[in-house]
This record gives C-alpha cells, sequence and structure tokens, in this order.
C-alpha cells in the first residue's frame, strides 16, 4: 500500500510538462505572428493574444482554485511584490523573443540561445543570492562543467541547424482555350 505524504514523481511530470509547453512555445509564437500577416505589427498582435492567453491561464484558473479551496485573499506585500516582478519579468522575456523574431532571429537559433542560456543565468543567480557552504570554492566542478557543456550546446544548436526546408513549389496549370480559326 503506497503512503499518499510521500514523495512522488508528480514534480517531474510537471516540468517534463514545462519543457514541452516552452519547448514548443517560440515555434508556435512566431507561427502565430506570421499568421497575423502584418509585417509591421504583427507581433504585437500576437503578444496582444499571448497577454489574453495568461489572463485565461495564469489569472482565472488560480483565481477559481483559490475560490474552490476557500483560500484566504490576503497577500502579504512580499510575496505580492516579487510575485509581480516575476510576471513582469517573464512578459518582457517573451515580449524580447517576439521583438527577436520581427528582428529577424531565426525561432530555431532564438530559443536555443534562450533556452540554453536561462538554465546558465538561473544557476549564477541562485549561487549569488544563495551562496553555498564553504562558497564558491566549495561548489563541485562538475556544476562548472555543466555550465559550460550548457553554453556550448546552446551554440552547437544555433550555429548547426538544419537548414530550411525546400518550399514545395506546386507547378502552374494553364488552362488551353480552344481558338477559333476564323472559317465557317
Amino acid at each position: 500500500m503506497s503512503n499518499s505524504n510521500a514523495p512522488g514523481m508528480s514534480w517531474l511530470i510537471f516540468a517534463l510538462i514545462t519543457v514541452f509547453s516552452w519547448g514548443v512555445y517560440g515555434v508556435f509564437l512566431h507561427t502565430g505572428q506570421m499568421g497575423m500577416q502584418d509585417p509591421v505589427n504583427g507581433r504585437y498582435k500576437a503578444f496582444l493574444f499571448v497577454g489574453i492567453a495568461y489572463f485565461l491561464t495564469a489569472v482565472l484558473a488560480p483565481l477559481g482554485l483559490l475560490m474552490v479551496k476557500g483560500a484566504s485573499f490576503s497577500f502579504p506585500a512580499k510575496g505580492l511584490w516579487w510575485s509581480l516582478i516575476a510576471g513582469i519579468v517573464g512578459a518582457l522575456g517573451a515580449f524580447a523573443v517576439l521583438l527577436s523574431f520581427g528582428a529577424k532571429g531565426n525561432p530555431v537559433v532564438v530559443m536555443s540561445i534562450v533556452f540554453a542560456g536561462a538554465p546558465i543565468v538561473n544557476a549564477l543567480y541562485a549561487i549569488l543570492t544563495h551562496p553555498p557552504q564553504g562558497g564558491w570554492a566549495g561548489i563541485n566542478p562538475k556544476f562548472y562543467l555543466g555550465i559550460l557543456l550548457a553554453a556550448v550546446g546552446g551554440f552547437m544548436v544555433s550555429r548547426y541547424k538544419p537548414a530550411a526546408p525546400v518550399p514545395i513549389v506546386k507547378p502552374v496549370v494553364q488552362a488551353v482555350l480552344p481558338t477559333s480559326s476564323g472559317q465557317q
């Protein structure tokens, strides 16, 4: 019989859902931008719908859960402000991705740089704000190797991305109309 309080692997499932969601995010966003058929303002139109999606997902869903669970609607200032800052930083990053696409950045390259660079920034920021016991000298050298491999991996995926597919050109069929010879 399993203990329902024992730590499980559900965290990994949620992490993998995030990996998949964020992994297709850039391509979907670029597709939406192109689908707006507006070379000047398409990226802003696409981002508007990203905001609507965030409202539906990040406002209404937790609001409903809080109400269903009967949670208190008390929001301590520290939690409120850090959460708001996190949302602004996340939205700024999403907007910068769109601006990168608008500046002719290739979605494969842009997202490879983002997803290779973000863990490096995360790891370094975490160490700076919460130094490990023993300081920098106490960090396992494999950590530094991981940082290097993330950077090299991001570079390699960006540099050696597969070539763009060759567009399929459909033959143009021209109708041949009978001509009159002028004879009766």
